[in-house]
């Protein structure tokens, strides 16, 4: 299934969430946020990933977890 910048398939890296068009999973991106490491940094060492997937990724996880009816989906489920 592709949801815009994410790609989730069985046959890539056995269904890991993965920017779209690259086997490079999400979570990259976080790890490297998480590191204190830049966004600059992410997108030089995965030059594959352009820098408006990774901004549709940080925008769609910042409405996720600011979204109340998201949340409470979650938490319920």
């Amino acid at each position: 299934m592709i949801y815009g910048a994410i790609n989730i398939d069985p046959e890539i890296m056995g269904g890991t969430a993965v920017f779209t068009g690259t086997r490079v999973p999400i979570q990259a991106l976080f790890d490297y946020i998480e590191t204190n490491e830049t966004l600059e940094e992410f997108l030089e060492n995965f030059p594959s990933v352009s820098r408006n997937k990774a901004i549709a990724v940080l925008k769609k996880a910042t409405t996720s977890i600011t979204s109340e009816k998201l949340l409470n989906e979650d938490l319920i489920g």
